[in-house]
């Protein structure tokens, strides 16, 4: 049965390699998915048990519900049609942005705000989208792009607290863990989405507003830092900011993005604004969506333009 995906996604891969996108968007929905089982029985976590499951739920709906409208739209069948391969491709990326809200968005024992983010999340890959490879790409990391408009929007709602990811754990174990999360992030990285130069480029990035503000402000050095040593933030370093299918694939690219997010972040804190990681995350991307549509309107000009130019003397288009 033939694998599901999109032109553009694929080419966000190394070398546009197909097999390279499926191993490493499996990896990260087993990844999640087992993360969040042992945070509900073992690590801590303190959202109730039908919070992940709401996400679940309404990312899987709002998931079939666009395919079902983009394949009426062409007139052609949804792709999550003709086998378990065809649905479960189709379902992957869905899961990743539910379990990630479920994890992180913290509401009291309310559903909707869950709700709210997850639909956000999985509709941001339809409502912003820029030219790509002869097609369109979404550019917002979806878990981002909903999480971060949710805390915007409702004051009330907040992020789970870092300590939850370790909360239970004790001894050796808060090193096993930590350490567990990294060694897998640098693998999947650099076997099949060739994003650690991107991860590299935000840690030094990191780094070096850690130093900045603590210039500016006469801080210690540790106090800056200390986001760098939580579980929290090793995650949103390899699970969150290289996202493959919204980041960009040449290194040098790759580089400016994460000094970009680091950048940004050091601002947003400055300004004193919670949630930094989030909100930089977002900023960046949204710039990036920016600077790709205004450079595909200026070769869309000067292909008009062009193509007026070659037509003969007294032909109008």
């Amino acid at each position: 049965m033939p694998v599901i995906e999109t032109v553009t996604s694929r080419m966000l891969y190394p070398q546009g390699d197909s097999m390279q996108r499926m191993f490493a968007l499996g990896f990260f929905t087993v990844f999640i998915a087992l993360w969040n089982l042992a945070g509900h029985t073992i690590l801590g976590f303190e959202q109730s048990y039908a919070q992940p499951l709401t996400a679940v739920a309404v990312t899987i709906a709002m998931t079939l519900l666009l395919e079902w409208l983009r394949a009426w739209a062409a007139q052609e069948n949804p792709r999550f049609l003709g086998g378990w391969t065809n649905l479960v491709s189709t379902l992957m990326p869905a899961l990743i942005p539910a379990f990630a809200v479920g994890m992180l968005v913290y509401c009291g024992d309310r559903l909707w705000p869950i709700a709210f983010a997850a639909a956000l999340s999985i509709a941001s890959k339809a409502l912003v989208r820029v030219p790509f490879g002869g097609s369109t790409q979404h550019v917002f990391n979806p878990s981002n792009f909903g999480i971060t408009i949710t805390l915007l929007l409702f004051p009330a709602v907040g992020l789970a607290p870092p300590y939850h990811f370790t909360e239970n754990l004790v001894g050796v174990a808060h090193w096993i863990l930590p350490l567990g999360i990294l060694a897998s992030g640098i693998f999947i990285h650099a076997k099949f989405t060739g994003r650690l130069p991107l991860c590299a480029a935000w840690m030094v990035g990191f780094f070096v507003q850690a130093l900045v503000r603590s210039w500016l402000f006469e801080i210690p050095l540790q106090v800056p830092l200390m986001p760098m040593t939580s579980a929290a933030f090793i995650l949103f370093t390899l699970y969150m900011i290289p996202d493959p299918a919204t980041t960009p694939r040449e290194p040098w690219r790759q580089v400016a993005f994460g000094l970009s997010v680091a950048a940004v972040y050091g601002v947003v804190l400055c300004l004193h604004l919670v949630f930094g990681l989030f909100i930089a995350l977002f900023v960046v991307c949204l710039l990036r969506a920016a600077s790709i549509a205004l450079e595909a309107a200026r070769q869309r000009r000067r292909a008009t333009a062009t193509g007026l130019a070659r037509l003969p003397s007294g032909q109008s288009a």
